[in-house]
């Protein structure tokens, strides 16, 4: 009987989606799902909502709740994050600091300030949780779902023995759009991608084995379709490859989009999948979630049935393939051993990946294509400096990482940087334990 923990079970949406995937499969329908959290209250609420699947499905699957980490991991074979280290009213500053030394991003979860902050709060917890793995679970594959993704899966690659991969939903789902342009059915769409998390490449992309890049190109240039993702549209009209996830994740990753007002009118306020794509509006949404999260929870309760249909999550299908089960080939951000030769040894690289009994077994790429490696590497080292400066706590580190952030660089002096830098030390060092300073 396999033992499925969910560290962060308070996700509700994550939780529920990714319980009723792993019961479908028959080799985990009795499994024991363990959930913890920090936040009891959203912890009850998983465990009625997972009480409510297994019951629906009528599966022998039984579920426990705990506060208690290394309770929940204690014999777990699969482990799934999806955990957020400080609420809204934390992260927001890593935001709106920038913003008032005209570093105007959308998101701010992956690279640049805010996400490189984002990474100093959450690596010390990721990592605290591996050694809890360690101990209790040695043998546990790690799926993570928090962000920033690269960052946090290059840590605890490189600092533990983990078995450990991140997934991310950009690659399939970029794949389902792409396919829905060009109007031919997903499950007739082949694809080799590969790269950086957020920055991975569609390195191949066919059609019942012909190459769709010529299809896709006519579509972009329909004004409906060019304008569902403009700032992903026009990386692909200039540098010949489509890149995964959103046009408001990547217009914040060069220097293209966002570094003056008439550019974020034109590229950013409409067409990136953010509707309308600005900050404000993200923020006003994350913080009425956390005003009607209880309310939404509650709708779920009272509908009279509920789905119990697999859904297209990588998670399940790589537990059961892990546990014996078909084996399972996904994307997944591994160490970069030789798979990109053109990218840097050992940093954490999105590619094609097979999940079996033997754990996860990373598929040869190739180089990439100039103009890509060349993104791509900026960004590997500025994510470099990031982590080596949130694992031993310089924060000067942390301030050449920010020199070099694409975005950042292109509205900034050397001098606004440091001023940037210090302000956004300043608001988090709460968190951020492993500074024995923020001077630098």
């Amino acid at each position: 009987m396999a033992k499925v923990a969910f560290i962060g079970a308070g996700s509700l949406g994550f939780t529920r989606s990714l319980v009723r995937d792993l019961l479908t499969f028959p080799l985990l329908a009795d499994a024991t799902i363990a959930l913890m959290d920090i936040n009891e209250e959203r912890l009850n609420f998983a465990q009625r909502a997972v009480e409510r699947i297994i019951k629906a499905g009528g599966y022998p699957a039984k579920v426990v709740a705990t506060l208690d980490r290394k309770e929940a991991l204690e014999g777990a074979d699969a482990v799934l994050c999806t955990i957020l280290a400080g609420d809204v009213s934390v992260w927001r500053h890593d935001i709106e600091i920038p913003k008032q030394f005209g570093v105007d991003t959308n998101v701010g979860d992956t690279r640049g300030p805010s996400g490189i902050f984002r990474a100093l709060r959450t690596i010390p917890v990721m990592l605290d949780i591996c050694r809890d793995m360690e101990k209790h679970c040695p043998d546990a594959i790690l799926l993570n779902y928090t962000n920033p993704m690269a960052m946090l899966c290059r840590a605890m690659q490189r600092e533990t023995s983990v078995k450990v991969t991140g997934l991310c939903h950009s690659v399939q789902g970029t794949a389902a759009m792409l396919a829905r342009w060009i109007g031919a059915p997903v499950e007739e769409i082949d694809y080799v991608c590969g790269g950086i998390n957020h920055q991975a490449w569609y390195l191949e992309y066919e059609w019942k084995g012909k190459d769709a890049y010529p299809l896709i190109r006519e579509a972009v240039s329909k004004p409906e379709i060019y304008s569902e993702e403009i700032v992903r549209n026009e990386m692909f009209l200039h540098l010949d490859y489509y890149v995964t996830e959103s046009s408001g994740h990547n217009s914040e990753y060069n220097w293209w989009f966002r570094k003056r007002p008439d550019l974020i009118e034109k590229y950013c306020i409409h067409g990136t999948g953010w509707n309308p794509g600005e900050y404000a509006y993200i923020l006003k949404e994350y913080l009425h979630r956390e005003d009607s999260w209880k309310q939404d929870v509650d709708a779920w309760f009272d509908q009279d049935e509920i789905d119990l249909k697999r859904g297209k999550e990588y998670a399940a299908y790589i537990i059961n393939a892990y546990l014996g089960g078909e084996p399972f080939e996904f994307n997944g951000n591994v160490p970069n051993t030789g798979l990109i030769p053109n990218l840097p040894k050992d940093v954490c690289v999105e590619v094609p990946v097979l999940a079996n009994r033997r754990g996860f077994n990373p598929i040869y790429v190739g180089e990439l294509p100039p103009q890509l490696a060349a993104l791509n590497n900026l960004s590997v080292a500025v994510e470099e400096m990031a982590v080596e400066g949130a694992l031993t706590g310089d924060p000067r580190l942390v301030f050449h990482a920010i020199c070099y952030d694409p975005l950042t660089a292109a509205v900034c002096s050397l001098d606004e940087i440091k001023e940037m830098v210090k302000a956004m030390f300043v608001q988090n060092q709460d968190y951020l334990p492993q500074f024995k300073t923020i001077e630098f």
